[in-house]
């Protein structure tokens, strides 16, 4: 039961109707007893920065934004935070004082779903070099990853990726598996709809953990080649509920905790197939 102190936020997107966002925050709320709501905004392109600042005028605490916001979020901000200009991307606003506060969360959540990983431990492999691929990358190589291999469909876009980012990063044409500790696809490649992404996973190391950041279906042909192969996947759905980590906790005053009754409970909104 909300009152009229209740705490607001939302994801904004156009359109919005597939976020799984709502369910996320809102169990999360539910959870906790919070006087809070999470609501779905369809905001269209040309009204977002209107709409955005609309928002916190009216006393929302903050946003998600997904696509196809995140350039304009990122224009929209008073502030960007260290990590977000990192990653060229915002994808959550945070709402405090008059001033629209612009943070990225996507690195923090891919490194939180894995496993027992530490990224000083070997070379990292991403297939992909768009807005997710420049997150993770970023993220991997601040915590400490020796080297990093960028393999993308347009090697033009993979090098400018690598040149913002700086540090030890490379670009290939195929994937160098021998010896790499951590592969992730980052493309939409065996997502619901898409083509399947094929790789022969021979070569890696027994140690190599292999990362998918597609989370439906949950077992994409990658995840289930490297299980074959007896390596460890993780699927894309623990960086969704690990990235929404660091905007409730801004907007709601609570430290959420991911677990496996809020991973049952997102995952049977996600189709098998």
């Amino acid at each position: 039961m909300l009152t009229g102190r209740a705490m607001l936020a939302g994801v904004a997107g156009w359109p919005v109707a597939h976020s799984r966002s709502p369910l996320l925050h809102g169990s999360w709320i539910a959870r906790h007893g919070l006087d809070a709501a999470y609501v779905p905004l369809a905001i269209e392109p040309a009204n977002f920065a209107l709409a955005i600042r609309g928002l916190a005028a009216a006393g929302f605490r903050g946003l998600n934004v997904t696509i196809p916001h995140k350039e304009a979020a990122f224009a929209v901000c008073d502030e960007v935070l260290p990590r977000a200009h990192r990653a060229g991307a915002v994808n959550t606003l945070i709402f405090r004082e008059g001033r629209i506060i612009g943070d990225c969360t996507d690195g923090f959540g891919f490194l939180a779903s894995l496993p027992d990983y530490d990224a000083r431990r070997g070379p990292a492999v991403l297939l992909g070099a768009g807005g997710a691929a420049r997150a993770i990358a970023a993220a991997l190589l601040d915590a400490g990853c020796p080297h990093l291999t960028l393999v993308n469909r347009t090697p033009e876009r993979a090098e400018a990726l690598a040149l913002a980012l700086g540090g030890n990063i490379h670009v290939s044409a195929t994937p160098p598996l021998e010896g790499t500790a951590l592969l992730v696809n980052t493309t939409s490649l065996g997502m619901a709809g898409q083509p399947p992404l094929t790789l022969e996973l021979a070569a890696l190391p027994d140690h190599a953990l292999v990362a998918d950041i597609v989370y439906a279906p949950l077992e994409t042909p990658l995840l289930a080649a490297a299980r074959a192969r007896g390596l460890i996947g993780v699927d894309g759905l623990g960086m969704l509920l690990h990235q929404a980590r660091p905007g409730f906790e801004a907007w709601f005053g609570v430290a959420p905790v991911v677990d496996d009754e809020l991973r049952r409970i997102v995952a049977a909104d996600i189709p098998p197939r």
